[in-house]
């Protein structure tokens, strides 16, 4: 039997060695490409009439190299140089020029922190769960220790470097908000740094997943989030999310909803006027909410297109069903919509329980960073909150999660957690209320502050167009819709692709008649970023959920029907031979499959067992790329695994 903590790290590693492979692939056939495209016109004499190839495209939208971890502190080395030198227009054009590579590699968002912080103390919660300051996962961007102000105080100097950067920074088209500052022990403040977007192609998007077991509040928090008030504790706050008459009648999610949240450039959330004063309302660092008169959700929200205007950074919510009947769609929505994070909601009253373990197993299994928030706390007695703390802490510090738990208590919490728990294996946890408001803003302020993986190794803007469909329309004097998600590549308005597989595996080609992002129109879309197609000559009957959108090019794309991966199965009560049947999920592929052949010498495989196994698709051919993570179910039955070889 094999551990699924050792079978998700040679996921990993196969991935990793998948993807490099074929990134290798694509710069040996585009230096190919580019070099015969200059010998062709070298040996003619005389320029092609022809229009630019896509090669040429690609090469003129080439962001510049990214940085290394030596090039970054070496940057930052000089910036904390320049930084103390006394104010000049050289000084300031240089650091602009040094601030510029370090946005540009977070994608417009940086946080910089100034001084000296507090020494680090221990502290437990909840059974042994670490504090913060404990870990002490973030280290100074910049510490000023007096430099060429040196006569001056510490409150001075950062003041007056604090100024410094503020006045770079607006040259640059970008705003500077304080998001923690303290005279105690030694002055310190840390910064956000945000450019503000030109258009709303350039807004910052970050995806979340929303799960949890049923009556966990899922849809009322993602409701009080996204519009500013407070619920009434009847499920005032939920309404405007569901999308069908009957989740209205049993106030329950059945479909993959979505909803935003928008941050302005200083880091508030865009929510409705009404709300706007009472959601900034907070009690010192313990995020306790002060509600104004008349805070309660009402059936008030912004349109999508009015909260891009005034947003640097957007995050949009899948809200996913949490009962059991609906469990495929909530694992479409976490494949399909390629989420960033995973918020797992747990009632406080309830404890880790029901499908919201099934959940968290889906998270962990496709490496999705997990947030979890803890709800109702203001209805749950202090000693049933205690036992679910610890139920919490030991679940998520079994072998099969490895994660750390630590709850945030405060902004400076919420700065040094947002940036690195990812890379160091920490779970942050929220306490919160909807009815009180305990706890929402420091919510609110660790979303704001999550990265984005647009821009990062994760999408390759650079790489051939790759656009998987999640969702399918048929839009009235429009014509056929599709949404989903940019895995590679750029597109812009008018340019032909390739649209496919459809049931016999063939591809056909279509243009691109408009792009929208968040409702909003725009002009083109880069890879990382959710946005919807207006496809032209294509019937709604002819799309479905799954089917990709690929750069046109003069070989046509290749579907499969069989394919090789390597499996683990998590659960099943019995065996599995050949020719067993369980549905398949691949991105947002979302499927029958059939296993043709395994490579266990018994022939059949049981719980906890590892193989490399031949899937066929029932119904149609489909786009597979090697690399890719697979999940599969039947019933109880539970697998993951990865996908090796297609085309065989």
């Amino acid at each position: 039997m094999t551990s699924i903590t050792a079978f998700q790290s040679d996921i990993e590693t196969i991935h990793d060695e998948k993807v490099a492979k074929q990134k290798e692939a694509l710069k040996l056939q585009q230096q190919q490409q580019l070099e015969a495209k200059l010998k062709h016109g070298a040996g003619g004499g005389k320029k092609s009439a022809a229009p630019s190839s896509p090669v040429k495209s690609k090469i003129e939208l080439n962001p510049p190299p990214p940085l290394d971890d030596k090039e970054e502190d070496d940057i930052v080395a000089d910036l904390q140089t320049l930084l103390s030198l006394p104010p000049s227009p050289l000084v300031t054009s240089s650091i602009k020029a040094h601030l510029a590579p370090l946005l540009l590699r977070a994608h417009g968002e940086l946080i910089v922190s100034l001084g000296q912080r507090r020494n680090s103390s221990k502290r437990f919660h909840a059974e042994g769960a670490l504090s913060i300051e404990e870990i002490g996962v973030v280290g100074e961007v910049l510490a000023l220790e007096g430099g060429a102000e040196g006569e001056k105080g510490g409150e001075e100097i950062l003041e007056i470097v604090q100024a410094r950067l503020k006045e770079a920074v607006a040259e640059m088209g970008g705003e500077i908000s304080v998001l923690v500052s303290s005279s105690s022990p030694s002055p310190h403040t840390t910064l956000l740094v945000r450019l503000v977007p030109t258009s709303i192609e350039q807004i910052i998007e970050v995806r979340v997943a929303c799960t949890g077991n049923v009556d966990s509040a899922k849809s009322t928090t993602l409701g009080v989030l996204t519009r500013g008030g407070l619920d009434d504790g009847r499920g005032k706050a939920r309404i405007n999310l569901f999308r069908h008459k009957h989740e209205l009648e049993s106030g329950r999610t059945s479909s993959v909803g979505m909803e935003i949240l928008g941050f302005s450039p200083t880091g508030q959330p865009v929510i409705p006027s009404s709300h706007t004063s009472a959601a900034a309302t907070e009690e010192g660092d313990s995020g306790a909410f002060v509600p104004a008169s008349g805070t309660s959700a009402r059936r008030e929200k912004l349109s999508w297109d009015e909260i891009c205007k005034r947003s640097s950074k957007v995050l949009s919510f899948i809200d996913l069903a949490g009962h059991e009947r609906y469990l495929k769609t909530t694992i479409f929505g976490m494949t399909g919509c390629a989420p960033d994070y995973c918020i797992l909601m747990v009632g406080s009253n309830q404890g880790l329980v029901g499908m919201a373990k099934e959940h968290l197993a889906v998270a962990l299994a496709l490496s999705v960073p997990l947030i979890v928030v803890l709800s109702k706390i203001d209805m749950t007695p202090p000693q049933v909150l205690e036992a679910t703390k610890k139920q919490l802490y030991k679940i998520l510090k079994s072998p099969g999660c490895r994660k750390t738990p630590v709850y945030v208590e405060s902004n400076e919490d919420c700065v040094e957690l947002a940036q690195d728990f990812v890379k160091e294996r920490l779970c942050p946890i929220f306490c919160i209320s909807n009815v009180t408001g305990e706890g929402l803003p420091l919510l609110r302020s660790f979303l704001n502050l999550l990265p984005t993986s647009q821009g990062g190794d994760k999408y390759e803007v650079d790489a051939p167009l790759e656009y998987s469909i999640s969702d399918v329309f048929s839009v009235p004097f429009v014509g056929t819709v599709v949404n989903g998600v940019l895995n590679s590549g750029t597109v812009k308005t008018g340019d032909v692709v390739m649209l496919g597989p459809d049931s016999l595996g063939h591809f056909v080609s279509t243009s691109v008649k408009s792009i929208q992002r968040k409702r909003a129109p725009v002009s083109s879309a880069e890879a990382g970023q959710s946005v919807s197609f207006a496809l032209k000559r294509v019937r709604r009957a002819a799309v479905r959920k799954g089917m990709v959108i690929l750069a046109k090019t003069d070989e046509s794309p290749k579907a499969v029907r069989r394919f090789e991966g390597q499996i683990l199965v998590l659960y099943h009560n019995t065996t599995i031979a050949p020719k067993y049947q369980a549905v398949l999920h691949v991105g947002s592929i979302r499927q029958t499959v059939r296993i043709v052949s395994m490579d266990n010498p018994k022939g059949i495989l049981r719980t906890g067992d590892r193989a490399t196994v031949v899937f066929e698709f029932v119904g149609a051919p489909e786009f597979l790329k090697e690399g890719m993570k697979l999940l599969f179910r039947e019933g109880k039955t539970k697998g993951l695994g990865v996908v090796t070889k297609v085309g065989i």
